[in-house]
């Protein structure tokens, strides 16, 4: 049996109010735990900023959180099964932890939620993730 997981990619751009509307939900089948999803999660995001627009220097960069939703997806995907893309919203899927991808003052945010133990066990950005898994 897998640790499975979910990323929640969110948006404020398209919310009517102040918050963030959810755009897509990945889900993990297998190693959704910290120390692998969000390594892997962290590393890919590490040293990247959300821009409106882009030039040919922008490699390390995404053009909104749309253009990081699919990046991060087609980062992952390696072949059939354990990532799959799910509508938004989705939940109740076997999930311990849900990672919510977001802006926070224009930085990449990742908070980090385990559903069995009903909590925040992490939220910041990549770089702080990466330090937070390698303890």
């Amino acid at each position: 049996m897998g640790t499975r997981s979910l990323t929640v990619f969110m948006d404020s751009f398209f919310s009517n109010s102040h918050g963030d509307k959810e755009i897509a939900v990945m889900y993990r089948q297998y190693d959704g735990y910290m120390s692998r999803h969000g390594a892997e999660l962290a590393h890919f995001l590490t040293g990247s900023k959300i821009v409106n627009g882009y030039d040919k220097s922008d490699k390390n960069n995404f053009n909104g959180m749309p253009c990081l939703a699919a990046s991060v997806i087609a980062h992952m995907k390696d072949g059939i099964g354990n990532i799959y893309l799910y509508p938004a919203a989705t939940r109740n899927c076997g999930e311990e932890y849900i990672y919510f991808i977001s802006q926070k003052n224009g930085d990449i945010n990742i908070r980090v939620y385990d559903v069995y133990n009903n909590r925040d066990i992490f939220n910041g950005n990549p770089s702080d993730m990466l330090k937070k898994v390698k303890l």
